[in-house]
């Protein structure tokens, strides 16, 4: 009898264990904590790398625009009387300007900047032709211009009718030129492959010159083998 009595009350304290536990709600918080932090951890990080590739594809786009817009001003301050000529040591200054602004993102260390001058003239059928007249490049990636390298209006293709995609196409028009700036930069996500794969960001911008040019003389190489043809690839 003493030990059935002893079974029972080893069954009620078991049970009343049960019961207690069964109530006790002091971990409950930690529980809980654990159970949905990976779930705010994820779109945290989720939304860190959402908001990150957005300012980076801000910067790209407005390194573009910059470039654009300084090399459509190249020779403003020229002091001749005469229309003045671009040389590649007016090219290098702008390019040097991108580069300052894109130091935080690694443009050029994993990207392609191609600056073309787009112009217009007439073949030797006396046909006028759009054709890239020059064209400079910045940058480590082993990226070509979309639209092609610089030609003439006797070697450019009648198919090529200016820079820039089908539906927004940019021509150039008589006596004047069209600075054209292409930029590829590889995106370098926060969290690796985590919630994004590699991503190739994409800009372009244009802008007319603003004064005339020696259209004809093209680029003068004044700085000899330091001129950032597209055939070099480097950050300077």
């Amino acid at each position: 009898m003493k030990k059935s009595t002893n079974d029972s009350k080893g069954n009620q304290s078991f049970a009343s264990f049960l019961r207690r536990l069964k109530l006790d709600q002091s971990g409950l918080a930690v529980t809980e904590f654990a159970f949905s932090l990976p779930i705010f951890l994820g779109i945290g990080m989720f939304g860190s790398e959402s908001a990150f590739l957005f300012a980076a594809n801000t910067a790209v786009s407005q390194a573009a625009l910059t470039l654009a817009d300084n090399a459509s001003r190249l020779g403003q301050n020229g002091t001749g009387t005469g229309t003045p000529t671009i040389t590649d040591a007016d090219v290098k200054q702008a390019l040097d300007g991108l580069r300052l602004q894109t130091n935080k993102i690694g443009l050029l260390e994993n990207g392609r900047v191609i600056l073309s001058s787009l112009e217009v003239g007439n073949n030797s059928a006396g046909v006028p032709r759009q054709f890239i007249r020059w064209q400079r490049c910045l940058g480590l990636r082993m990226d070509v211009s979309d639209y092609g390298g610089p030609s003439t209006p006797n070697t450019a293709p009648a198919s090529f009718q200016g820079l820039g995609p089908s539906t927004a196409r940019v021509q150039a028009v008589a006596n004047t030129a069209v600075m054209f700036v292409e930029i590829e930069y590889r995106y370098q996500p926060l969290f690796g492959e985590a919630f994004l794969a590699e991503t190739i960001l994409r800009q372009e911008a244009a802008f007319n010159i603003r004064d005339d040019r020696n259209l004809g003389a093209g680029l003068v190489n004044n700085i000899g083998t330091a001129a950032t043809t597209c055939n070099k690839f480097t950050v300077s």
